[in-house]
């Protein structure tokens, strides 16, 4: 449990990497959308040659006499259906709505609202899966909720807007979104391989976000943004988005999307960290107690909760 606790707990803190990574980008003359569509195409060959890796493995093992291929890795067609609707809903939508919701609201009401996502998978778990709310998952949450809210409600001044109806909207929707994915993907995961899956999901959502810019934007001017631009995309591409995605998968293969969603509550707590460190945000008392309780909400699961039933 506790390599599990430690490889979703490194994950999120390296997605959470990703907000200081753009607020770093933004002031140097590229929109959200740009941003993400670089972000993404980095990202790109890396997951292609992680997938060519893994289904020419998959093709030898199949044709050898010796391996027998085990039916949890067997695919029909319900599950590319549903991984292909995963990554549309996972790593495009959920990305797009929260960079969306960020034009109307403060990054701190953002991150208040972004991280009810753990609450989302519980309950959604719980409605349509039939799984059921441990009491060591409503400890462990409810510690990361107030570390949470304490961490962000003391943060730095924020914007007019932040109360914005619209804004408040899309975040949610976001976080919704979100939940969503990380549900499916305990499902789906199991079957397919952690590997599989995420490649697979996250080049749908490349293709999405490709799309959505070519829609939007002239695609020439992909390449008319400073050197900075593309050293943070491409920093952004593997350290907060490659690695954390396998990381994240792997920890739901582990321990299950319940599991992994309230651990990953030290995303917004991190973020803070971050910004403290690498653009001059003070770092205040009452953050630090936020971040000592959802630390001790992550520490809490790990030593008393138990992986999904499914799991």
């Amino acid at each position: 449990m506790a390599i599990a606790v430690g490889i979703v707990f490194l994950g999120a803190v390296l997605f959470s990497a990703k907000a200081v990574l753009v607020k770093l980008s933004l002031p140097l003359g590229i929109e959200a959308v740009p941003l993400l569509t670089l972000r993404m195409l980095f990202a790109l060959p890396c997951y292609a040659v992680v997938l060519i890796f893994v289904e020419v493995n998959r093709v030898r093992a199949k044709a050898s006499l010796d391996a027998k291929l085990p039916t949890s890795n067997a695919s029909g067609f319900g599950d590319w259906v549903s991984v292909i609707g995963l990554g549309v809903v996972g790593y495009y939508l959920a990305s797009y709505f929260d960079f969306w919701g960020l034009e109307h609201i403060s990054a701190s009401l953002e991150r208040v609202i972004l991280y009810c996502y753990p609450t989302l998978v519980l309950i959604i778990s719980a409605t349509f899966l039939g799984r059921r709310i441990r009491l060591s998952q409503v400890v462990a949450i409810s510690l990361c909720y107030l570390g949470i809210l304490i961490a962000v409600g003391y943060g730095p001044a924020t914007e007019s807007n932040a109360n914005s109806v619209l804004g408040i909207v899309l975040v949610f929707l976001s976080a919704l979104t979100y939940a969503i994915f990380l549900v499916g993907s305990g499902e789906l995961i199991p079957r397919m391989g952690v590997w599989r899956f995420t490649c697979w999901a996250m080049l749908t959502s490349t293709f999405c976000i490709v799309v959505h810019y070519s829609v939007t934007y002239p695609f020439t001017n992909l390449f008319e943004y400073p050197r900075q631009v593309y050293i943070y995309a491409a920093v952004m591409a593997i350290f907060s988005t490659v690695l954390p995605s396998f990381l994240i998968s792997e920890g739901i293969k582990r321990i299950g999307a319940s599991n992994a969603a309230i651990i990953g509550g030290i995303g917004p707590v991190s973020t803070i960290v971050l910004a403290s460190i690498f653009l001059g945000e003070t770092f205040t008392l009452p953050q630090i107690l936020g971040t000592l309780l959802v630390i001790a909400g992550v520490v809490y699961i790990s030593v008393k909760g138990k992986a999904d039933d499914s799991v």
